[in-house]
């Protein structure tokens, strides 16, 4: 894979399925436009080829009615935002029923299959091209100032938040008019689901309805024709993705903890009786808090007896069956469906067949339909980019000074070698590589590098205490573990130990840098990307350092100076490549410029590389041309460095 095929990554989207209408949207990068282009496809559950559906620039987040006659949908045109669509089930022309000013969130079909809800972002008059009280719209630079009173008050990828709060809404597919929020803009709310009745939704929204500065969230009710919200769910922690049963019971995914060491906690599958009034219900975990960590990008869904989840489980993400009776089973307890070398993305259930959309080291993600016994791959979406060539992936397994097991893959590029090597440590930290298709190890070994790539203590998936085991301790066992992987595929004859890099992202830029400091003889350069370099500033200027600084490393200054990369930067001695985007609120861009001036100062063979209208994720959403742009400039650093 070269850069130039970053066209070719078609990522497939949740799917939506009723009966045989089965939809998925399917997004890829376009170079020349600039821009990310998506269309719904429909698959065909008999195995027939699947074929485009809809033909709009940005189409995306297909949902079906219950009683299977309408597909609401988001288009955005004309680069604009996207708004909420329906169509006929059978083919027709889609009809558009919002006008937001900043867009729609997905759609969510009532149980009458009329009603539609959705969550948008309502800005106060005069900003975001809005007219102002006097009817003029003003440009961004010159808007009225704003009032922050709050620690999260903006967010990376997504800008400030307390001027434009997102709410919820109800629109009647039939006579949409003006949609009217649900909600006041006190609280930000999320995931709006149906009761059964349709009388009311579920919203995720803060603690105490957003008037305290904390990560914690719970479940309120709201009448899906207006009125107060009432808290219904109270958490152990965190709220996610609520799907309302015909019984009643709500299922979510929640994270348990006491404010604020929430950091590296296993999200779990969660239950609750909605309480008809009186007190919040109390909810039970389902599955073991150590062993069982769900995947939260689409709710739960019932099957059967049972809810279905996607749960991390060593590089894999399985489709897993979890007894509605359950009792913090752990993983081995329940049931696998599918998840063998591959990470399941989202999937959907209807009646006895279950869509799922899975990424496997050759593909970024196909249509699979569970159907009884059988089990049919329904799509090719990556066949155009394994034309070009996706080199296998290999696992690896070792153990650290300690004896830890230690996991990961590696990346070998064709031919006999010896091939210089890069150690590509990823963000989070309490995130993790999967079998999913990397197209960045793919880019890398097509260009004549050995990736190893792994997930050390602080990743997620290897249970609870493997996340918990670096906090108030980065750079301690988590370096001894990518060091160990490193040493286990250096033992390899065709893979040169004399030439090999370091680099990563976020945490893993953090990894890079502390590594080129402490360990810099083994590595020829370094290329550190959106990194935590000084935890000092990042407390008072990443959109999180308000609890994550404290939660990771700690209050006291002096140990937040230990623990930080740039206290060691007159260490680096090697050739090092500070890569930054301007507009980066995650790690804030003075991470990178601190870090820079420093090894300018020490003599460091330093370059610093700058994206503008980029925010943190860069790298996998950022816009195409300086995606492609960005590996250019990384496989000529490699090519100066590791030649």
């Amino acid at each position: 894979m070269r850069p130039s095929d970053l066209e070719l990554v078609a990522v497939p989207g949740t799917p939506a399925l009723h009966g045989t209408l089965l939809l998925t949207a399917v997004a890829s990068p376009d170079l020349g436009g600039n821009t990310y282009r998506s269309a719904l496809w429909r698959a065909d559950p008999d195995g027939g080829p699947a074929r485009q559906w809809t033909h709009g620039e940005r189409d995306s987040a297909p949902a079906i009615s219950p009683d299977g006659r309408w597909v609401a949908f988001l288009r955005a045109e004309d680069q604009g935002k996207p708004q909420l669509h329906v169509m006929p089930a059978d083919g027709g022309d889609a009809r558009r029923i919002t006008d937001l000013p900043l867009g729609a969130g997905a759609p969510v079909w009532a149980p009458d299959s009329r009603r539609i809800a959705f969550t948008a972002r309502l800005p106060e008059p005069g900003r975001y091209g809005t007219p102002g009280e006097d009817g003029e719209v003003v440009e961004p630079d010159a808007e009225a100032p704003r009032r922050i009173t709050r620690y999260d008050y903006r967010l990376d990828n997504v800008g400030f938040l307390r001027d434009r709060p997102s709410r919820l809404f109800v629109v009647d597919a039939t006579d949409p008019g003006e949609p009217e929020p649900l909600t006041d803009d006190q609280a930000e709310v999320s995931d709006p689901a149906w009761l059964p009745d349709g009388s009311a939704l579920l919203v995720v929204a803060p603690r105490d309805w957003g008037t305290a500065d904390t990560e914690e969230s719970d479940l309120y009710r709201v009448p899906a024709g207006g009125g107060e919200p009432v808290l219904v769910v109270r958490t152990a922690g965190s709220a996610v993705k609520p799907a309302v049963f015909d019984d009643g019971t709500v299922c979510y995914y929640g994270a348990e903890f006491t404010w604020p060491h929430a950091v590296a906690r296993n999200p779990g599958l969660w239950a609750a009786e909605l309480p008809a009034d009186g007190e919040p219900a109390k909810p039970r975990r389902l599955t073991d808090a150590e062993s069982v960590h769900c995947a939260t990008d689409v709710p739960p869904a019932r099957f059967r007896d049972q809810v279905l989840v996607a749960v991390l489980n060593r590089g894999a993400v399985e489709l897993r069956a979890v007894s509605r009776d359950a009792d913090r089973v752990p993983l081995d307890g329940l049931d696998r469906l599918l998840g063998d070398r591959c990470a399941v993305r989202s999937f959907a259930v209807h009646g006895e067949r279950i869509a799922a959309v899975v990424a496997r080291p050759d593909s970024a993600g196909d249509v699979v339909l569970l159907d009884g016994p059988d089990q049919r791959v329904l799509t090719d979406f990556s066949e155009p980019l394994r034309g070009k060539g996706i080199r296998p992936v290999e696992e690896l397994t070792t153990t650290a000074p300690d004896g830890y097991p230690v996991h990961g893959w590696l990346v070998r590029p064709d031919g006999d070698g010896p091939h210089p090597v890069l150690l590509v440590v990823h963000g989070g930290p309490f995130a993790a590589y999967d079998w999913g298709l990397f197209d960045e190890a793919q880019v890398y070994a097509s260009a004549g590098y050995a990736v190893v790539m792994g997930n050390p203590r602080g990743s997620a998936g290897y249970g609870e205490s493997h996340g918990q085991a670096i906090v108030h301790g980065l750079g301690t066992v988590d370096v001894d573990d990518v060091l160990a992987l490193l040493d286990a595929a250096l033992a390899r004859d065709d893979l040169d130990s004399s030439r090999v890099g370091v680099m990563g992202g976020s945490y893993g830029g953090f990894m890079t840098t502390w590594l080129a400091a402490h360990h810099g003889s083994r590595f020829r350069a370094a290329w550190s990307e959106r990194a935590v370099n000084a935890w000092d500033s990042f407390t008072g200027s990443s959109d999180i350092g308000w609890f994550f600084s404290e939660a990771y490393v700690g209050a006291d200054p002096a140990v937040q100076r230990e623990r930080s990369p740039l206290t060691y930067a007159a260490q680096i001695g090697i050739p090092f490549a500070v890569v930054h985007s301007e507009h980066d609120w995650r790690c804030p861009v003075e991470q990178a410029q601190r870090l820079f001036v420093e090894l300018k100062r020490n003599g460091t063979a330093v370059e610093m590389l700058l994206f503008p209208g980029e925010g943190h994720e860069l790298s996998r959403s950022g816009k195409p041309r300086h995606r492609r742009q960005r590996f250019d400039a990384i496989l000529e650093w490699w090519s100066r460095h590791l030649s």
